[in-house]
């Protein structure tokens, strides 16, 4: 099925509409063989040069959300470092392309963000090869649905803070001593950290955290000149969901 929009022309464009049937893929799932595909290339959006001369860097910017926003930054000016997981470099392979086709460089950076060691790793790369740090994206994260609270896991419960919180704040720490005035931390929630969801217990708890995360950062910043934001999505088709679902349940809508 799939729904009529406008585009910048007038004419009449077919977009996909969920459900997407069954697409069940083992974690953390690859955006290469999603299907519809993403969409991040954004013909429609005129860059304008907002970030010439910047450095960002972006956590799970191999794929979804965190692709299109290095991909974006890219096209703005900015030269873009992003993370990713050994099983993502397919994935990972692209963005580079994506960015190093915007004519910006591309750093792709390898590696478990549950690792203390990789965040601050990641952090001094970045200003090792790019030269500066003046963004930062924490974007990366980890989601398995749970029907009932008594089927989570300590081990999920722990793994999932790890990459969605913990992981936050030490990119942060890592970062901030080389972030200057007019740096920004942008940090992605999640429109459950607002309402709750009854299948993503772990997961909504890390998007809560991140928002109020969010909210004391930008206070404790605030003198340093330093902005301090939080996005909230709302529905994304990412490698995240089918990657989350059984394969008999991988039809469902996506979430994040």
């Amino acid at each position: 099925m799939s729904k009529s929009q406008k585009s910048g022309g007038g004419s009449a464009v077919q977009e996909p509409k969920p459900p997407f049937g069954n697409k069940h893929q083992p974690k953390p799932g690859e955006e290469s063989t999603l299907e519809p595909r993403p969409r991040y290339q954004a013909p429609q959006y005129k860059a304008a040069g907002k970030l010439e001369g910047k450095v960002a860097l972006v956590t799970g910017g191999d794929s979804g959300i965190g692709r299109a926003v290095a991909v974006m930054y890219a096209r703005e000016g900015a030269d873009v470092a992003f993370t990713f997981l050994p099983q993502e470099k397919k994935d990972a392979e692209e963005t580079r392309r994506a960015i190093e086709g915007a004519g910006r460089r591309a750093l792709p950076l390898e590696g478990d963000l549950t690792h203390a060691s990789f965040c601050r790793g990641a952090v001094e790369t970045t200003l090792a090869v790019l030269g500066r740090l003046d963004i930062v994206v924490n974007n990366a994260a980890y989601q398995q649905s749970r029907e009932e609270p008594e089927e989570l896991s300590d081990e999920q419960w722990d793994h999932t803070f790890q990459t969605n919180i913990y992981a936050y704040f030490r990119i942060v720490k890592a970062a901030l001593p080389h972030l200057s005035q007019g740096a920004a931390i942008i940090n992605t929630g999640s429109i459950t950290a607002l309402r709750g969801s009854e299948h993503l217990l772990d997961y909504s708890a890390t998007k809560g955290a991140i928002l109020s995360f969010t909210r004391s950062l930008a206070r404790m910043v605030l003198d340093r000149g330093i902005r301090v934001n939080c996005v909230a999505p709302g529905p994304v088709w990412t490698p995240l969901n089918p990657s989350d679902a059984p394969a008999e349940e991988a039809s469902l809508e996506p979430s994040i």
